[in-house]
């Protein structure tokens, strides 16, 4: 090849090269990175709309699905046995959490392994959960029912609410759609819940023992009293003839106050970093009661259509779609976490405004994840470029210093020519 056309062909990746730069440089930005400011406005939005009316919608599903086969089924069960057997179980469970957390945070632990292990742990925790749920209602049922007798119900609610504030433990009341969004990726976020005493010790010490009974025995006792209280009053003072009416009002009622919940958070997390000491905590036991008594109509309003209109002529197999298709669906959702019940939790005891926080982060970190995969990739893409610029300018210098060499050559050709034409000229003279 002729060192014009080498040349030529140097200038042509050189022109290649800016024209691919400014395509990139005109090239539309993406949509979520117009304007970062109302971008992450409306998938704010969009993770509340999924988070309130998809992803709870299913954990409720599976909730009454569950209970109304444990209902319908537990009359074969010797109930005394069917509580010790849960109980003992749930115990080996939260006893097997710590060591399941350090065999998985291992190097090279097998993917596959942690997603079946995990799922495992999670729907076997759930069903004891709920049959411990099943029988504490049960319980109180028989226990309560003699104080219903000469104590109003609404009463008996608000002293369970009263012991709830007075030892700082209102949020444990919290559900679905108003205690976030629980996401499958790590260990200790599957396999841990939050404790009274955390002791150091692990889960083999006397305290291990004293969070989990005071965490089951009392301050569960106490969620299911007032869950089961808000959910009765409901049931008595909201259209008690009219069963669709009633469940219509309470979806309407719920899905109101959820959303003005999210709506007010950040107002209430302006003013909970302002305020300290009680008046914090009266500040976020407020706002939690108030988002509490939206998660109870939501729950309420959803339980009751399901019953009126999913399958309503076969109620068994409406059960069993629901508990297959609902943890199906949370499975694939990566969320299938939020079905369970998470420990104990202290009022206004977290970081910041974390105590007032519903998290909901779903659409925003699929976003933040293809930014990081386009960042990558655009960095990947730029150093590439340079590297091409580089071997180009290296190339054309070769060239050019080829060039300078053939021109000195041929100088140095004509030289010698006109050296031997003087020579031979001299000698014909």
């Amino acid at each position: 090849m002729s060192t014009d056309e080498h040349v030529d062909q140097q200038l042509k990746l050189q022109q290649h090269g800016r024209s691919e730069l400014q395509k990139e440089a005109h090239r539309p930005p993406p949509w979520y990175s117009i304007d970062p400011a109302w971008t992450y406005r409306a998938l704010t939005v969009l993770d509340v709309f999924l988070h309130v009316f998809v992803a709870s919608t299913f954990v409720i599903g599976i909730w009454r699905a569950s209970y109304e086969l444990f209902v319908h089924y537990h009359t074969k069960m010797n109930p005394w046995l069917a509580t010790g057997a849960s109980v003992a179980v749930q115990l080996l469970l939260s006893i097997l959490s710590d060591p399941l957390v350090k065999y998985f945070k291992r190097k090279n632990v097998s993917k596959i392994a942690f997603w079946v292990v995990s799922r495992v742990y999670i729907y076997a925790r759930f069903v004891i959960g709920m049959i411990m749920y099943v029988y504490q209602e049960w319980l109180l049922e028989v226990t309560l029912h003699h104080v219903h007798i000469a104590v109003n119900p609404s009463i008996v609610v608000t002293i369970a609410i009263g012991i709830l504030c007075w030892v700082r433990m209102l949020a444990t009341i919290m559900g679905p759609p108003t205690c976030g969004l629980e996401f499958d990726p790590k260990p200790e976020e599957i396999f841990q819940f939050e404790r009274m005493f955390w002791p150091e010790d692990g889960t083999g010490s006397w305290l291990y023992v004293l969070d989990s009974f005071f965490s089951v025995c009392i301050i569960g006792s106490l969620v299911v009293i007032v869950w089961r209280g808000v959910w009765s009053l409901m049931d008595n003072y909201l259209y008690p003839d009219d069963y669709n009416t009633s469940a219509i009002l309470s979806l309407v009622i719920g899905y109101s106050v959820v959303l003005l919940a999210f709506a007010l958070q950040p107002a209430i997390k302006k003013l909970v970093n302002k305020v300290n000491g009680f008046k914090r905590i009266l500040f976020v036991d407020v706002y939690l009661l108030f988002s509490f008594f939206g998660a109870v109509n939501v729950w309420r309003g959803v339980w009751a259509m399901l019953d009126i209109h999913f399958i309503p002529d076969a109620p068994i197999t409406s059960y069993w779609v629901s508990h297959i298709a609902c943890f199906g669906f949370l499975v694939l959702l990566n969320s299938s976490n939020s079905i369970l019940v998470r420990g104990v939790y202290i009022d206004a005891e977290e970081d910041g405004t974390q105590c007032v926080d519903f998290p909901c982060y779903y659409v925003r970190l699929l976003v933040q994840k293809r930014k990081r995969k386009r960042q990558i990739r655009e960095d990947e893409e730029g150093k590439e470029m340079t590297q091409i610029k580089i071997g180009n300018e290296d190339k054309t210098e070769g060239v050019n210093e080829k060039m300078l060499l053939t021109s000195e050559n041929v100088d140095k050709t004509m030289l010698n020519e006109v050296k031997e034409t003087l020579n031979n000229s001299s000698k014909v003279v």
